[in-house]
């Protein structure tokens, strides 16, 4: 009886939010099965834990691999990043202080672990746990560098050195790496990339370790929970209804113009399909009474909390799985599988199957977060194993709901982590030499995490007595990768010359060209330079098209060396190259604060408007006039100090500091007629939420440009009425806004207006309100 009135009450609640949005309270059709709404609710009045063994036999997995357990509670709890170590082991990141209940409380205890698992009897199955460090607040992510490890606990990046499994000398790398947002959206991921620098997800810094120094320098900001790279270096991320995103060039290009908002080429949509099929009805996704989010059989039609992505490069899976891109969906419990192409320099990518998965589970507790590539070649997924899964920063009525009514808040002392791998093979133990010779043939080796390895141990043994070796395999075209490494370990370990590039860059193969061109501002000197210039003018006098905006982002290292030079290889590209928008934004990059001077030059090369570079540099030149009309930003600051605590930790994640918006994320706020306008209709898209299209100075926004639905906050308890009106005459008045006073009585007014309601408005019904 108890399962029968859960049901009948939430078909009520659901009936009562369709009513709202004038949408017809019919039972959805019957599902793939033939089972009507009512009874598949029914099935999932429960979800309990299960043991790790039952998971497994509750997965559906691509025929020909099997699922096995590599560590459990409580062994370990609430993992959500982890790493391996030369010999190994696995270093975990526990997060068990994450929403131990709807309301969040306790988050601020210090619970969160460093872990280190061994397997001491070869099984494949961790046995035992050493805690390398203790009471830790929610931290994110961990990287493993030299003898020590980085370690990213909000606000703050660490460094510790690990002297017998034991931290040691502690270092402060950035006081402001996870600085403002939320749980959902701070930095992490830390991926030790082929160009020797560490990048993260969430963020616009790349950091690398030079002696006892740390440098931190600007990069392109990317994604939003977990980060990997392909074999070239270039990297991928998501968002959370973003199936993959990433880049077409490497990543240490294009990022040195503050004034320029987007670089083609990068934050690009490399899977523009979001689809996703579960195993099992997801109701409990944040917005499931939405009409849309889930389909008839009640299962999450799109990606709602996409995160962990890896590129597989191991040599554990045939040949066809290699360079896929895996992503994990722990909202509908499953993992995607993605097929990556590459021709030249552009990066396209597709869903694997049509309407399945490669891996998807019946076990709602099941919360794949981060995938990553294991010394086996095995694919290794990190399981949360939680009940709940959405911050309560945008925790909806519904799920709140969903949460008490299967009582999915408890328990918080659960954790998996499991390997893919195939079901006939055998899988062997992997340990990494130390001999210096050993290391070196790893290079070659066919698992793409061996060799990276190879890479990161060459250099951060500062093995400079390898250069000879490692100078010679930079003539083995034949073995490209071997050569790729071996090209960037030279460059970590500052042993690298001109010369030793100069003959790459008029190499056969293309992925070879590419490195180095993207070595080149590692290298290049007032001693120098003057020899590459006339090698660079070759390349683009005889058309090497994919090398073109690679010259482009490149010229930039040259401007303090030669900027007349610099300029007119840039001039030399314009003419060549000026409709082709890679190369337009690559040019672009070098033009801080020299824009407008250039435009005039490039207009008198073409003065055709219309074409790429010319229509970009006058954007350029707009959105910097536009940001000069923000001078009250700190007048602003001080006069609603918790409206800007609650846009730096809430809003800009999505809608940029500057107020202009993020590709893939949400459209600007500046100059935004639903900002500046009716507060009638701005305070309900802050409360309620807004769902689909919407135009903003007369450009319309939709997926899968941006994000299709922006959460409301009105049960959010942490933020007061008097807050919310200090957050919107913020913005109401920032960059180019200008709009009359909201007050806190205007904020509950809108709240007894629109009493009883929990779905987010549309672009519609806003303009409907009075």
């Amino acid at each position: 009886m108890r399962i029968f009135i859960y049901s009948l009450k939430i078909l009520i609640v659901v009936c009562a939010l369709l009513w709202m949005t004038g949408q017809s309270c019919k039972q959805p059709n019957a599902d793939k099965e033939g089972t009507d709404s009512l009874a598949i609710r029914e099935s999932i009045t429960s979800s309990p834990v299960i043991s790790p063994t039952e998971a497994i036999n509750k997965m559906h997995l691509e025929d020909g691999f099997a699922v096995q357990l590599v560590a459990a509670e409580p062994l370990i709890t609430a993992p959500v990043a982890m790493t391996f170590d030369k010999e190994g082991r696995i270093w975990v990141l526990q997060m068990n202080d994450y929403m131990p209940d709807t309301l969040g409380t306790g988050e601020d205890k210090p619970s969160g672990k460093v872990v280190i698992l061994s397997d001491k009897n070869g099984d494949g199955l961790m046995d035992e746990r050493k805690i390398f460090l203790d009471s830790l607040i929610l931290p994110r992510a961990i990287c493993l560098i030299e003898n020590g490890i980085l370690v990213a606990e909000p606000p703050k990046l660490w460094y510790y050195k690990i002297e017998n499994d034991k931290p040691a000398k502690k270092t402060l790398v950035d006081a402001s790496y996870a600085e403002g947002g939320n749980v959902e959206h701070q930095p992490n991921g830390l991926i030790r990339a082929l160009d020797n620098w560490i990048y993260s997800a969430k963020s616009a810094k790349r950091y690398r370790k030079k002696g006892d120094k740390w440098l931190i320098e600007r990069t392109h900001f990317r994604g939003q929970w977990g980060i990997s790279q392909d074999d070239y270096g270039r990297l991928f991320y998501n968002n959370n209804s973003e199936n993959l995103l990433g880049d077409e060039f490497t990543p240490g290009l294009g990022a040195t113009n503050a004034n320029q908002k987007r670089v083609s080429g990068f934050n690009k949509k490399i899977v523009n399909d979001n689809k996703v099929y579960p195993a099992r009805p997801t109701t409990g996704v944040n917005r499931g009474y939405m009409k849309g989010v889930l389909d008839d059989s009640l299962r999450l039609v799109d990606f709602t909390a996409a995160c962990g992505p890896v590129i597989y490069n191991g040599n554990l899976f045939d040949k066809e799985y290699y360079g896929n891109a895996f992503v994990a969906e722990p909202s509908a419990n499953l993992v995607k599988r993605n097929i990556v192409t590459s021709k030249g320099y552009v990066v396209e990518g597709r869903q694997a199957y049509s309407e399945k998965e490669f891996l998807a589970s019946e076990d709602e507790r099941f919360r794949p977060v981060s995938l990553y590539n294991g010394p086996d070649g095995a694919l290794y997924v990190v399981d949360l194993y939680r009940g709940i899964i959405q911050h309560k920063t945008y925790l909806t009525p519904y799920l709140k709901n969903e949460i008490k009514e299967r009582e999915l808040t408890k328990p918080l002392n659960c954790g998996r982590i499991y390997k893919i791998v195939p079901a006939k093979k055998n899988l062997d133990q992997v340990r990494i030499p130390t001999d210096t010779s050993d290391l070196l043939t790893l290079l070659k080796h066919p698992n793409g995490w061996i060799r990276n390895e190879a890479q990161q141990l060459l250099v951060d043994g500062k093995y400079t007595f390898a250069a000879p070796t490692l100078r010679s395999y930079l003539k083995q075209p034949d073995e490209p990768l071997q050569l790729i490494h071996s090209l960037w370990i030279m460059e970590g370990l500052g042993v690298l010359q001109l010369n030793d590039v100069l003959p790459l860059l008029t190499a056969d193969q293309w992925p070879i060209r590419m490195q180095a061109l993207s070595v080149v501002p590692s290298i290049i000197s007032r001693k120098n330079y003057q020899q590459l210039l006339p090698v660079l003018q070759q390349m683009i006098n005889g058309n090497d098209t994919l090398a073109a905006p690679y010259i482009a982002f490149l010229l930039n290292s040259f401007r303090a060396m030669n900027a007349a030079a610099a300029n007119d290889l840039l001039l030399t590209l314009t003419k060549q190259y000026g409709s082709n928008v890679y190369v337009a934004d690559a040019i672009i990059s070098n033009l801080q604060n020299k824009e407008a001077v250039f435009y005039k030059q490039a207009l008198k090369i073409n003065p055709d408007t219309s074409i790429a570079l010319n229509k970009r540099l006058k954007k350029v030149i707009a959105d910097i006039a536009a940001a000069k009309n923000n001078s009250n930003a700190k007048k602003l600051e001080k006069e609603f100090p918790k409206g800007a605590a609650i846009f730096q930790s809430v809003c800009q994640n999505c809608h940029g500091k500057d107020g202009n918006g993020i590709a893939s994320l949400a459209p600007p706020l500046n100059n935004s007629e639903w900002v500046k306008g009716d507060k009638n209709r701005l305070i309900p898209i802050v409360l309620y939420g807004l769902t689909g299209p919407v135009k903003v100075d007369g450009k319309l926004y939709k997926a899968p440009e941006i994000n299709g639905d922006m959460p409301g906050v009105f049960e959010n308890k942490e933020f007061s009425d008097a807050d919310l009106a200090q957050l919107l005459n913020l913005i109401r008045n920032s960059w180019n806004n200008k709009g009359e006073k909201i007050t806190e009585e205007d904020i509950k007014n809108t709240r007894n207006k629109h009493k009883g309601r929990m779905n987010p408005f549309n672009a519609e019904e806003l303009q409907n309100l009075k």
